[in-house]
């Protein structure tokens, strides 16, 4: 085969790739319009929100004890309103959240499985509300830290990405846990859960591009050490893209490890010199025990589910997640220098 003839089919392939992709992003955007008629509005303060303002995008179920830290974290960032989609909580979520003057709610009874984990009914509001914005998507266990967190804010993190017309900024999921049995754990809510969960897995993460999204996919910590030993590629994703300045074209694929089109996932690549950020994860309070219980019957948070019985098993069991090479928590200064975040070229 000649060169060019070579030239011209990965071109050729290279357009059909990218053309499947626009494809999918419209079919998933059509899901996001779709799944509106499944929220039904409770408390509409978004003529609140101003052409500047970040935005706060979350969908919970059962996340009281976490909201008051949650809220006043990301306040405290920078983020003016938030778009919160409450998935049928009974532990008084709901009536927390209508009474935050800076959060406008939505409420369903929906399946969180069939609306792929809840990223419909964010789809449909980042599409509604957040064009133009910058918009933090997580979840009420995540919380951001980045390069300079201690004196700088999403505003001036954000501020510094629009300079050089980037669109996205991404994070890594880092596992926090107690040294002890985590049912152990005593979390005062509205408190800070890392006072508790102070401890992570410093190495074992491995990191692969993944050329149909364009992305890095990271996995590793605690999880794959504890729960998914014996089949890695089934320990859970750690990569994601949670802050997007949005736009109502764009779509995540997968929770907010894959967003479309694929030049939003590029925020890992080491020559871009960009900033990155670490998403601590405080799942292993003492909760985490009842709510395995309770998810291990509703099946509602895994593609596959059958994968997953003996994760909840494992949890369940109140395991003790702390290891002789365990590290514990300090600041951003010690994740950027064990090379889970990066500062890139923002100084």
């Amino acid at each position: 085969m000649t060169q060019g003839r070579r030239h011209s089919l990965d071109h050729g392939q290279g357009w059909i790739a990218r053309y499947r992709l626009r494809l999918k992003r419209r079919r998933l955007l059509w899901r996001c319009l779709r799944a509106r008629h499944q929220l039904v509005q409770q408390v509409d303060r978004t003529d609140q929100i101003s052409r500047d303002d970040i935005l706060g995008v979350a969908v919970l179920r059962n996340e009281r004890a976490r909201l008051p830290y949650f809220l006043q974290h990301y306040r405290d960032l920078g983020v003016a309103h938030f778009l919160i989609v409450d998935n049928g909580s009974s532990d008084g979520s709901l009536a927390y959240l209508q009474a935050q003057q800076d959060v406008s709610v939505w409420q369903t009874d929906a399946s969180y499985r069939d609306s792929r984990f809840g990223v419909d009914w964010a789809g449909w509001l980042l599409m509604r509300y957040g064009h133009g914005h910058w918009c933090l998507t997580v979840d009420a266990d995540e919380i951001l830290t980045f390069p300079h967190a201690d004196r700088r804010n999403l505003l001036d993190l954000t501020a510094w990405l629009d300079q050089r017309g980037v669109q996205a900024f991404g994070a890594m999921m880092l596992d926090m846990y107690p040294k002890g049995p985590i049912g152990a754990v005593s979390y005062r809510p509205g408190s800070d859960p890392f006072a508790v969960l102070d401890w992570f897995d410093g190495e074992g993460y491995t990191w692969e591009q993944q050329p149909r999204f364009g992305n890095v996919s990271i996995r590793g910590g605690v999880r794959k050490r504890v729960f998914f030993a014996q089949e890695p590629e089934h320990a859970p994703h750690l990569h994601k893209v949670p802050l997007v300045r949005w736009d109502r074209r764009f779509a995540y694929v997968s929770s907010t490890h894959i967003a479309l089109p694929q030049t939003l996932n590029q925020v890992f690549d080491a020559r871009s010199e960009l900033p990155t950020g670490v998403l601590l994860h405080s799942k292993f309070l003492e909760e985490v025990i009842a709510k395995s219980v309770e998810e291990k019957q509703r099946r509602q948070h895994f593609t596959h589910i059958e994968r997953y019985d003996d994760y909840y098993d494992g949890l369940i069991a109140n395991p003790v997640l702390w290891s002789p090479q365990s590290l514990r928590y300090r600041d951003w200064h010690q994740l950027e220098a064990l090379g889970l975040m990066t500062r890139g070229a923002w100084d």
